[in-house]
């Protein structure tokens, strides 16, 4: 069977953008109101790229524990949401990339990577995470230009076959799927070819430089919803996503380090609007189940009486705050935690619940009344 091309078979599959820690923190509040709902126990893959990979790092290391108390609010709270607001107020990158710059002997992604194992996601190797739930980080191969997939059974991509059963650390798999490119990329993997298995359509198997030296890079270069690993597996698709829409500018910068980065800019935005398009085509059609909710959505599209309130000032404040590994205040948490929680409410009340599922659904608070968001 190629790689990736498994049969589409009854589940549910939840993906997780990149941007940062805006996407940490806004998918921290897309699994709050799930796990409310009982359906981040229902979950049979969880993909991501880049900050996803962040919040979704810490579920997978978590998962066990949070499994063993049935997945109550109080123990999602001290697993999952106070470790991960405590990262989110540390500065990353920054000190990231001094290191990298003075430390000869140490790159910029070995000092972030140290940031996930120290105060984080501790030494727990992918091998120690449960399956089920398959949790997918997703980084890019600049070798071979297509995604790199790390999980417990396998870690590999389609055109340089599959490591069984791989050693790494789930550090090593978030740092890879988060590397923004230039300055937090690359990450450098030295493997053996031996390690490797052929898998149909593989054309740079026998090719030994593409498995010695692995060059990745952040996982939404490649697919920054992280929807390909699960768009056609499962009949039913979650998508949580934290990227905002591309800006438009009357001062376009003309140097050529800032034509760069609009550039990629645009091609993120590009890609991304063409996998939703996509997906809500399946939607409409009836092809699979499930929702999408957007950082930029505006909630009273959904229609729900019901629905949290949101400023669409606030919404707009939200969408484009920085995506950077750097500390977020006490209210820029809040406030995002509360958003991805009030459009996945939304989007799952109006899309994916059904009666008597949803007339008990409607939140009766937001997470941080303190920071609601409905006032401009």
């Amino acid at each position: 069977m190629p790689f990736g091309s498994e049969p589409r078979e009854p589940g549910i599959g939840l993906a997780l953008s990149g941007g940062g820690f805006r996407a940490t923190l806004f998918h921290l509040g897309t699994l709050w109101r799930l796990n409310e709902l009982g359906w981040v126990a229902r979950l049979d893959r969880i993909s991501s790229v880049s900050g996803g990979s962040i919040t979704s790092g810490l579920l997978a290391v978590q998962w066990e524990r949070l499994k063993a108390r049935d997945f109550a609010m109080i123990a999602f709270d001290d697993l999952v949401v106070k470790p991960l607001r405590s990262f989110c107020a540390r500065n990353i990158d920054a000190p990231a990339i001094g290191e990298g710059a003075f430390l000869p002997w140490k790159t910029i992604s070995e000092a972030v990577e140290d940031q996930y194992r120290e105060h984080l996601l501790g030494d727990v190797r992918l091998s120690d995470l449960p399956d089920p739930p398959r949790f997918v980080f997703n980084a890019t191969n600049f070798g071979t230009g297509v995604s790199f997939r790390f999980s417990k059974p396998y870690a590999g991509d389609y055109r340089i076959g599959l490591i069984r059963n791989p050693a790494f650390r789930v550090s090593l798999a978030v740092t890879a799927s988060s590397a923004f490119p230039p300055v937090l990329s690359p990450v450098v993997v030295h493997t053996q070819p031996s390690q490797y298995e052929r898998t149909d359509g593989a054309d740079l198997f026998d090719n030994p430089a593409f498995h010695g030296r692995l060059v990745l890079t952040d996982g939404g270069v490649y697919d920054n919803l992280g929807l390909e690993t699960v768009w056609n597996r499962y009949d039913t698709v979650l998508v949580s996503d934290a990227g905002a829409p591309l800006d438009v500018t009357e001062d376009v910068e003309t140097s050529w380090h800032k034509q760069a980065m609009r550039a990629l800019d645009v091609t993120t935005s590009q890609a991304r609007a063409l996998r939703k398009r996509a997906l809500v085509a399946d939607f409409l059609a009836r092809e699979r189940t499930g929702s999408y909710w957007g950082i930029a959505t505006k909630i009273a599209k959904y229609e729900l009486p019901d629905a949290l309130p949101c400023a669409p000032q606030r919404a707009q404040a939200l969408a484009q705050i920085r995506t950077r590994l750097n500390r977020f205040s006490e209210q820029e948490q809040c406030e995002l935690i509360n958003w991805g929680y009030a459009l996945c409410d939304a989007a799952m009340r109006k899309h994916v619940l059904s009666p008597p599922d949803a007339q008990a659904a409607a939140p009766r608070a937001w997470p941080y009344p303190q920071y609601a968001l409905d006032r401009a």
